[in-house]
């Protein structure tokens, strides 16, 4: 049975629902209002960070700076929002955690949303954030993925982009209910609808036909669950066990198990989407953060 702490993200996706039942017009700029006015309370201050505002290959962006941090190691982190909302600072705690955690510096990235830009947009920002650190001379085995929702299918994308250029990909993927598939087709999306409080085929159908703009849902960049996955880094997955999304991330562990990557897929039970952006909040969420620091330590050479 999930705690009353760990209720702080439900509770979230409750209040979104209930605001759009009241208003059902509401415009994007009403939208990324709200994630911006109550998003940030999901998530306590990590403590021992410091956030420095900066410009990357044009883009605003923030670092999370923990105390004692690597200098060489990158937790390079794309925040979600489903496309039309989220911003660094929505998600500055969160990644701010992670940080901490890991031992290493995170680099937020505001990339163009939805409308009125539409895909490939997004990826072309973080495609050239990315690149960005690698001509800062960060090497690429000390660089991390992270991303939440449709930050983490941008995350996977940004390193299929990247195979497809030739440059190198990052040491690793860590992905929290990632969104990889935007024709909103998986059967979890019915027989986890009773469990759901906002993520329902309705609303994502809505923010994938906002994302794609005209672009065909299964074009592999903008679903990676339909792209070829070999040679992407090792990828760690997590998902709660209630969303509707879970099929698409088992599915997409499967298809990356099957093209060679070495990946890890975590199904925690009873929790919704994100459910990690209550970190400092909940146990479980902490629990979560702290299984991705242990994981991606190794692979950054951090022991």
């Amino acid at each position: 049975m999930a705690s009353k702490r760990s209720e702080i993200v439900r509770d979230h996706w409750r209040s979104m629902t209930e605001a759009a039942i009241a208003n059902p017009n509401q415009t994007p700029e009403e939208v990324r209002e709200r994630v911006e006015r109550y998003w940030p309370g999901l998530t306590a201050e990590p403590g021992g960070v410091d956030y420095l505002e900066a410009e990357v290959g044009g883009l605003p962006a923030l670092w999370a700076v923990p105390k004692g941090a690597a200098e060489g190691r990158v937790i390079f982190s794309v925040h979600g929002g489903g496309g039309v909302s989220g911003s660094i600072y929505t998600h500055r705690k969160l990644f701010g955690h992670l940080a901490k955690a890991v031992g290493a510096r995170a680099l937020l990235v505001e990339y163009r949303l939805v409308p009125p830009e539409s895909h490939p947009v997004p990826l072309d920002d973080t495609t050239a954030a990315y690149r960005w650190l690698l001509d800062q001379g960060v090497d690429a085995g000390h660089i991390a993925l992270v991303g939440d929702s449709v930050g983490g299918g941008l995350a996977v994308s940004t390193m299929l982009r990247a195979r497809e250029e030739g440059r190198p990909t990052a040491a690793a993927l860590m992905l929290m209910s990632p969104w990889v598939d935007l024709t909103v087709s998986n059967e979890t999306f019915e027989t986890n609808r009773e469990n759901e409080a906002f993520f329902y085929k309705e609303v994502v159908s809505y923010l994938a036909m906002a994302y794609l703009g005209g672009a065909d849902p299964k074009e592999p960049l903008a679903s990676p669950l339909y792209a070829d996955l070999s040679g992407l880094p090792p990828t760690y997955i997590q998902v709660g066990g209630h969303e509707t999304l879970l099929g698409e991330s088992l599915q997409f562990e499967q298809n990356a198990r099957k093209a060679g990557v070495d990946v890890k897929l975590d199904v925690f039970p009873e929790q919704l989407h994100t459910f990690q952006m209550a970190a400092g909040k909940s146990a479980v969420s902490d629990d979560a953060i702290r299984k991705l620091a242990e994981w991606v330590r190794p692979k950054l050479g951090l022991g």
